[in-house]
């Protein structure tokens, strides 16, 4: 039974994540690694203030980005 976990920052439309759930499950189909009925997938949603990337969280670079947009 594969499990999928997947962390990504929090602000997808339920939509979006409902589609994730879908091509994730069926690229695991496709392959040949399971039946569909024993694909797992759990989406893990964290805050943009504790997601980050070079020392800067999401939140911070949306400020920054913000900013410089402004000028």
């Amino acid at each position: 039974m594969p499990i999928i976990e997947v962390t990504l920052a929090e602000g997808r439309t339920p939509e979006k994540l409902r589609a994730l759930i879908h091509e994730l499950t069926e690229s695991v189909v496709r392959t040949g690694v399971a039946k569909k009925e024993s694909v797992r997938v759990i989406l893990r949603e964290v805050p943009s203030t504790h997601f980050a990337a070079a020392d800067e969280t999401l939140a911070e670079r949306a400020v920054r980005v913000g900013e410089a947009e402004k000028a």
